[in-house]
């Protein structure tokens, strides 16, 4: 417009700002929707968490966890796997909620044993899981929070209702290897009759810190605990050493006597072999006397019957004549005997000895 024209009061037109603000609504609405729909909550990030999942419509529930939804502060039975999911934003609150095991590590949990000292468990360690499909059970009736409940609470209770009822002595080491079980029963006892879906694997409990007094007076203990055991250690050496020298020395005596008795069975035996030796050489020794003997009496037998055969008047008057001729003395005298001279005494004395030499042979008939 010139300036005459507005000198003359006529109306001046204004630029067209429809266009613009119709533009700027459509990019702040798209921004909005990008945000709402491109943004999935971070569950990583607490503080953003909440504002993240109350905005986005996508919503990315981890391996290992379950996605579970609030809508106007109630808990809603939907509960989702692992992926991408969608949801109603700013109405519908999510949260995962892990459903492997886990390890919960509960520090600095002080108490006071039955004697009255105070000492510290600097870290308890448990394994846990939530099964899953008693999730929805669990958090509507204790949270997302669960764990604080029946896990961090409990073990404090629980340990120090055991510190009290033992004394510094069972709990720092008489009994402390029994206190992972003990923690474990008595937190499933509890988990089991009220929480369900609360699984306890195991649980750890590290050594608990005493005053340093008391400490060193156990560390003496423990000290002269340790000489006791290896002088029972050396006695019980000393002693085996001995029962080993005493089953060596036996087993020697035992060797050597069965040496002297294989030895002496050996003689007995060879003394038993001679004396069967010398039996048999006695037999045929006897044997051969005997067949001696009777060889002999065989042959005076018959050297007896020959001989009795032979012994006839003639025979025997031969063998006179032949006496008488082999005699070479000389007789010088008036008178000669007359049994050379004799021949008629001659036979009467020969005709008598056969006559007694028959009579002899028919008695022995």
């Amino acid at each position: 417009m010139d300036p005459q024209q507005r000198r003359e009061g006529a109306p001046v037109p204004r630029p067209p700002t429809g266009d613009s603000s119709a533009v700027l609504s459509v990019f702040l609405a798209f921004i909005v929707i990008f945000a709402m729909i491109l943004i999935p909550s971070a569950s990583n990030i607490p503080s953003a968490s909440n504002i993240k999942s109350s905005l986005s419509i996508l919503h990315q529930v981890p391996e290992g966890h379950v996605g579970v939804y609030w809508r106007g502060g109630a808990l809603l039975r939907t509960i989702t796997g692992p992926g991408f999911h969608s949801k109603l934003p700013l109405i519908t609150q999510y949260e995962p909620v892990q459903v492997t095991l886990q390890t919960d590590q509960v520090t600095d949990i002080p108490c006071g044993t039955k004697g009255g000292v105070m000492i510290n468990f600097e870290k308890i360690e448990v394994v846990n899981r939530l099964r899953k499909e008693y999730v929805y059970e669990t958090l509507r009736d204790y949270g997302v929070h669960y764990d604080k409940t029946w896990i961090y609470d409990k073990i404090h209770h629980e340990i120090n209702q055991f510190c009290s009822s033992h004394s510094l002595q069972q709990v720092y080491i008489d009994v402390f290897d029994q206190i992972d079980e003990k923690m474990k029963d008595a937190l499933q006892v509890d988990c089991t009759r009220y929480a369900p879906g609360i699984e306890i694997i195991s649980v750890r409990v590290t050594k608990p810190t005493i005053p340093d007094r008391i400490r060193r007076n156990f560390e003496q203990m423990e000290e002269e605990r340790t000489k006791v055991l290896i002088a029972i250690e050396r006695q019980k050496v000393v002693e085996k050493e001995a029962e080993t020298s005493k089953k060596m020395a036996i087993s020697e005596a035992e060797k050597n006597s069965n040496v002297s008795k294989i030895l002496m069975e050996q003689k007995l035996m060879e003394k038993d072999s001679a004396r069967r030796q010398e039996e048999i050489e006695n037999q045929m020794y006897l044997a051969r006397q005997k067949s001696q003997t009777d060889a002999d009496f065989y042959r005076l037998m018959k050297e007896a019957e020959a001989n009795k055969l032979m012994l006839t008047p003639q025979f025997l008057e031969l063998k006179f004549i032949e006496a008488i001729a082999d005699n070479t003395k000389i007789f010088f005298g008036d008178k000669v005997p007359n049994m050379i001279l004799d021949q008629r005494l001659l036979g009467n004395f020969l005709q008598e000895v056969s006559r007694n030499i028959s009579r002899k042979g028919k008695a022995d008939a």
